[in-house]
């Protein structure tokens, strides 16, 4: 994947040599590089047919289990009445089902069905031979970076 660096305009008054210059200089390049990396596997979520929001919606309640529809909204960052619209969809399409809370019976809850969750793992893995067919056109001794790299960024993420 080509560089794309951007000067952020504060790390450039930074020293050169300082640790905090250099963390911030990996931290631009690791955030430009994350969102070109998602960019590019997100074109193989086309082949879904689902726009991206109810790809997203879908995840979380594939991953998470059954949620309720503000626990969903939450996740996604969006509004009850986005999100009740955007599970009318995925319920029109036959990828979820509202099903009642098996304790309080006023709540519903939205679980994935056998076919939304086809769906799902069938993208992920469409993303996953995507960037596996890069990794191999990588040197093996790349390969091996990456591979000692992944569990310091899961660490990272974790720790946000």
């Amino acid at each position: 994947m080509p560089s794309s660096r951007h000067s952020s305009g504060p790390s450039s008054s930074r020293p050169a040599g300082s640790s905090a210059a250099a963390t911030h200089d990996l931290a631009d390049r690791l955030h430009s590089s994350a969102i070109h990396l998602l960019r590019r596997l997100r074109r193989e979520d086309d082949a879904s047919g689902l726009p991206a929001p109810q790809l997203s919606a879908l995840s979380v309640i594939v991953f998470a289990g059954p949620v309720t529809l503000g626990e969903l909204a939450h996740a996604e960052q969006v509004r009850p009445p986005t999100i009740t619209r955007l599970v009318d969809k995925l319920e029109a399409a036959g990828l979820v089902d509202r099903v009642p809370d098996p304790v309080d019976r006023r709540i519903a809850r939205v679980e994935a069905t056998p076919k939304g969750v086809k769906l799902l793992y069938d993208g992920r893995r469409r993303r996953v031979a995507s960037l596996a067919a890069s990794l191999r056109g990588l040197p093996a001794k790349e390969r091996s970076a990456l591979s000692k790299a992944v569990p310091i960024l899961e660490k990272v993420v974790r720790a946000g």
